[in-house]
């Protein structure tokens, strides 16, 4: 991330120096990486005791990963990881999240879909993906789903949801052979 942020105060510093009209794609720094410069520094300092970010490559702050270790509920003992991607439109358009790790979760499905309001473009209850938004808010939400907003009355994994409903000491059973296999 450093070096990011150097680049970023470099370019900026040698501007005066180029000849005024000379365009040098290789020293432009788009509005969405200015942008996770500041926002993952914030992110770093304000990051969940559950959670940890990664980035493969620290000039590419625009694709990360999440680990998510809950410390109560059910998924507790699990570590859950998650790909975020940032497109070229952000702010404008949400982080394109994947959940890595296979899970029984009434909000994500199998194969890694995720439910969560504030990863929506568009959301017809208000609580979709604002320009206002951040990254640490996309990281508290998906920490969130561990605890707070396990949500089982709006599920995207219906089968998970109704296995609750049926049987709760089941899902329970069920959750902990996923994290057994899946989540260590």
């Amino acid at each position: 991330m450093l070096t990011l942020a150097s680049k970023l105060k470099r370019d900026d510093g040698g501007k005066t120096g180029r000849a005024s009209g000379a365009s040098d794609s290789t020293h432009r720094v788009s509005i969405r990486d200015r942008l996770l410069t500041k926002e993952v520094a914030e992110l770093e300092a304000h990051l969940p005791s559950t959670c940890k970010a990664s980035f493969p490559d620290e000039d590419k702050l625009h694709h990360f990963q999440l680990a998510v270790s809950p410390d109560e509920g059910y998924y507790q003992s699990g570590r859950f990881e998650f790909e975020i991607n940032v497109p070229e439109a952000y702010n404008m358009v949400p982080p394109k999240v994947r959940c890595l790790t296979r899970i029984w979760h009434p909000n994500i499905t199998e194969t890694g879909e995720i439910c969560l309001s504030l990863l929506r473009e568009h959301s017809i209850d208000g609580t979709g993906w604002a320009p206002t938004r951040t990254l640490k808010d996309v990281v508290w939400g998906l920490n969130s789903l561990f605890t707070d907003l396990l949500n089982f009355d709006d599920p995207l994994n219906i089968d998970a949801a109704e296995h609750h409903l049926k049987d709760k000491e089941d899902f329970r059973k069920k959750v902990q052979d996923y994290i057994k296999h899946y989540a260590r």
